[in-house]
């Protein structure tokens, strides 16, 4: 009896040993994972100040994307794919740009290129607060005097004369 039970000990031990020395051996030393890799921007083009989406595999405990004069650094979410969301500045040049992405468990970097577009932002929500332009007062004007003007030559033609009524 007793030779059986220790048999199932050491079974039991091996058994748990064995089970565990892959999970060991997936996450190395000093980090996790190969970095990042996969790297895709949601729009290749962008336009100055609008928003786009970026994706990473590899990150397993989020990451950290930059483009330095381009967007703020922002935060790659945790999962066996990441994402992130980030607004281009408006002031940012236009053309062809990299951006980075590292691990916040690995110091590798991966890196993709986007396009910035020139942008001509809305001036959403001014409303009526902005007055028409010089040009535009003046055509105004002249639209509103030829009007007044047809309008007279109009009442001179239709108007009958007062000689002959009786």
């Amino acid at each position: 009896m007793r030779v059986l039970r220790a048999l199932t000990v050491t079974a039991a031990t091996c058994a748990a040993i064995g089970l565990s020395t892959p999970l060991a051996s997936a996450t190395p030393p000093g980090g996790g994972g190969n970095g990042p890799s996969n790297v895709s921007v949601n729009q290749f083009d962008v336009h100055q100040g609008s928003t786009m989406q970026l994706s990473a595999s590899g990150c397993g405990h989020g990451g950290t994307v930059t483009s330095h004069g381009n967007f703020p650094p922002a935060n790659l979410s945790a999962g066996s794919i990441g994402f992130a969301t980030v607004r281009v500045f408006n002031h940012a040049s236009p053309g062809i740009h990299t951006l980075s992405v590292k691990c916040n468990d690995n110091s590798l970097v991966a890196t993709a290129r986007f396009r910035i577009r020139e942008g001509r932002p809305s001036q959403g929500g001014i409303g009526g607060s902005l007055g028409p332009s010089t040009a535009e007062t003046a055509i105004g004007a002249s639209l509103v005097g030829g009007a007044a003007l047809g309008a007279g030559a109009h009442v001179l033609r239709r108007r009958r004369p007062l000689r002959g009524r009786v």
